[in-house]
């Protein structure tokens, strides 16, 4: 026992300390995240709002499906000099329809956007569909 606990030993009931320290962790209001739901609440609600509620939710692996894109607009930088381009060798996946296009460029891809379909056409190119994938699922 301390000094100061000796000189108020005999004089009080709390020995120095006041009514609630020295019981554990009164004086601080509990310990971890006690409280939170009833004298804490205002810091709860100031400090961390999105503790209440579910937020989001993840689909299992197996059943996404991620493309690896290109828009519209990327097309004569990927083309060069040339007038054709074969996306899916690059290993993209699908072709988007944003940005402009004044070149006439064929482009050999698996899956094409109706917009980006429309604007290469509308440029005077022509697009290549890659279905080996859908005609084989189709089949079984």
């Amino acid at each position: 026992m301390g000094i100061k606990a000796n000189k108020h030993r005999g004089r009080n009931r709390y020995h120095g300390r006041g009514k609630k320290a020295g019981r554990g962790a009164g004086k601080r209001g509990g310990r971890g995240l006690a409280g939170i739901n009833k004298h804490r609440v205002m810091t709860r609600i100031k400090y961390m709002p999105n503790h209440w509620g579910m937020h989001g939710f993840n689909r299992h692996p197996s059943l996404r499906t991620v493309n690896v894109t290109v828009n519209v607009g990327q097309l004569e930088d990927l083309a060069g000099d040339g007038d054709s381009v074969n996306l899916t060798e690059m290993g993209i996946d699908k072709l988007l329809g944003s940005g402009r296009i004044s070149k006439a460029i064929t482009v050999t891809v698996s899956e094409a956007s109706a917009k980006a379909t429309e604007k290469i056409q509308a440029a005077g190119g022509s697009l290549n569909m890659d279905q080996e994938d859908w005609a084989e699922s189709k089949e079984e």
